[in-house]
């Protein structure tokens, strides 16, 4: 029975799963301060060009940027610490006493995959909680060029729609159906392509089927340059408050709850959802791409490292952990093409590379 454990050592499984989480955090916290420094060196120069600007925004920029830098780059750090780990275990030959002592490929690995479990349910509730959040002020932040930092009160900004032949322009949109506010609004009337006249209001609110924008709308005639006074005027009618409210919808600043409510009030207004979708789920498959790097780069743990061919397997490890991000970033650009569904384009990826772990892994074995 105690070959059929999944661990036949307690001791074993302490020792290995501390081994690989050293690793992991070490070549991550070394990624990150080397990426954050050279994206702060072309960054920090638009950022201190702003009056007032000063350490504490930069700063600022650097707690905004590395939740990001963390979750892009976590993954790549499981698997050189899997790689890592599994080398050091081969040279010391441990791996050879334990295959010794009756353990199979899949024991010896186990604690390294439980872990890696811990790290992709650490990974999802980073992104949810600190990654959204950071992402949705940093990029607030940079629609004004890095000037006073916007408050993230879920607003939206910089809304665009079509009405007709005329464009609506809405610097800021609060609230959501009837209730939505206009701030900063601006029409541009056209006619077969002409521009004729811009109407221009600090405030717009909902008003029958239409928006009512003043009460300083003023109009701006392009044929004769004239401007004039309108007070209150309604425009926009037939324009849907969904259409305002629902025109931005960015998935890396919204938490899994939330991205799926706006996925639902999109189709209900018949938007197209299909990259949504897959980004929807791929908050799911990427933090449990960690789960696959032990099984990609168990190819470094078995093999004799006398023979001389222990680099090269770590080097075969690296390539199918790399083969499987190119893979995943292809999968999602395909996925917003809408040539891969939504749910094919997020799993994908994840289940063809646990097929091909598992089939070197058996390989392996053998």
């Amino acid at each position: 029975m105690k070959g059929m454990s999944f661990f036949p050592s307690r001791t074993f499984a302490r020792y290995a799963g501390r081994l690989f989480l050293v690793r992991t955090f070490a070549i991550l916290f070394a990624l990150v301060l080397v990426l954050q420094a050279l994206d702060l060196l072309s960054e920090s120069g638009d950022i201190l060009a702003v009056p007032g600007n000063g350490q504490a925004q930069v700063w600022t920029y650097v707690s905004l940027r590395a939740p990001q830098i963390i979750a892009r780059f976590l993954p790549f750090s499981v698997l050189l610490g899997t790689i890592l780990t599994l080398i050091t275990m081969n040279q010391n030959s441990e791996v050879v006493a334990l295959k010794a002592a009756g353990l199979s490929a899949h024991q010896v690995l186990a604690p390294l995959i439980v872990a890696s479990m811990g790290v992709a349910i650490l990974s999802f509730a980073f992104n949810e909680r600190v990654v959204t959040r950071a992402t949705a002020t940093l990029t607030q932040w940079q629609k004004v060029d890095y000037g006073p930092l916007p408050i993230d009160r879920g607003d939206r900004s910089n809304v665009w729609v079509r009405d007709g032949d005329d464009l609506i322009e809405a610097d800021q949109i609060r609230g959501r159906g009837d209730a939505a506010i206009m701030g900063g609004v601006t029409l541009y009337d056209r006619a077969g392509g002409n521009l004729r006249s811009i109407v221009r209001a600090t405030r717009g609110v909902r008003d029958g089927d239409g928006w009512r924008i003043g009460p300083d709308a003023t109009r701006f005639t392009v044929g004769d340059g004239r401007q004039t006074r309108l007070g209150s005027v309604v425009i926009g009618r037939g324009v849907r408050p969904d259409q305002f409210t629902l025109a931005t919808v960015d998935p890396d600043s919204l938490p899994f709850d939330q991205l799926n409510e706006a996925i639902d009030d999109l189709a209900d207004a018949g938007r197209p959802t299909k990259a949504l979708e897959g980004a929807l789920w791929h908050k799911l498959s990427g933090p449990l791409s960690s789960i696959l790097m032990p099984l990609l780069g168990a190819v470094a743990a078995f093999g004799i490292a006398r023979s001389g061919q222990l680099f090269v397997r770590a080097v075969i490890g690296m390539a199918l952990g790399f083969a499987y991000f190119v893979a995943d970033n292809f999968a999602l650009a395909m996925g917003n093409l809408g040539a891969y569904p939504p749910f094919l384009a997020a799993w994908a990826p994840f289940l063809l590379f646990f097929l091909i772990g598992e089939a070197v892994l058996f390989r392996t074995e053998e």
